[in-house]
Order: structure tokens, then sequence, then C-alpha cells
């Protein structure tokens, strides 16, 4: 039986808006609510910020040919550090699985065209950072 999360309780939606609101409002104060992956989203939102510059450096590396920072959607590139984030830092968690996180929460935030494309850049640099 497979678990469904209601976005509010899909921890890399909860992820995805705790570093949104870091990364654009800088005065934010982060909290994190009681959840049962509160540990997991705590680490992936704070090691998210303070790689940051390695993250950064990930994509230009791997993904400079696919996709332009300064034109790209706000919550597309979240999206992507969060991901990069846990393909370097949670070795224990498959690619796959990340990936596939990854596009269900972002189905809160971005049209299923963008999810395909969300997809083939994942998959891409899943492949280089863990080859």
């Amino acid at each position: 039986m497979q678990l469904q999360y209601s976005p509010k309780n899909n921890p890399r939606v909860i992820i995805i808006q705790k570093l949104y609101g870091k990364f654009f409002n800088k005065d934010e104060k982060l909290t994190f609510p009681k959840h049962r992956f509160k540990k997991f989203i705590k680490d992936v939102v704070k090691g998210t910020i303070e790689r940051n510059e390695v993250i950064d450096n990930e994509i230009q590396i791997h993904l400079e040919n696919d996709i332009k920072l300064k034109k790209i959607d706000k919550i597309f590139i979240i999206i992507i550090k969060s991901a990069i984030f846990e393909f370097l830092y949670k070795p224990n968690v498959s690619s796959k699985i990340i990936i596939k996180e990854y596009l269900n929460a972002s189905n809160y935030f971005i049209d299923l065209s963008q999810t395909k494309y969300l997809n083939a850049l994942l998959d891409k640099i899943s492949n280089k950072i863990r080859a």
C-alpha cells in the first residue's frame, strides 16, 4: 500500500516551502513544527542552505547548458537545489526515490510540462553526481 500525503504532510513539499521562504526572504525565521519526518525535513532544509555554494557549483558544472539560473522560475531552482542536496548528502536514499518524491511534490508548485523538464534535469544530475 502506497502512502499518499496531503500537501501539508508531504516532507518534500514542506522542504520546498521552507527553502523558498528562507532564500527569498532572508529575515524569515525557520521553524520546524511537529512532523513525523521533522528530523529529515530539518536536515534537508538546513543542509541545503548551509551548502548552497556547493549546490550552485554542481548546477554550474552539470546543468550549465540546460538551464539559465537567472531566467528560471525560483520555485524550480529550490526544487533542484534540495534534490541535489539529497543526491550529495543522503546516500542511503536511492536517486529514483529522491526524483519520484520531488516530482510528486513539484505537482503542487509547477505545471505538468515543467514537471517533465524537471524530471529530465534531476535524472541527468543524479547520474552525474552519483556516477
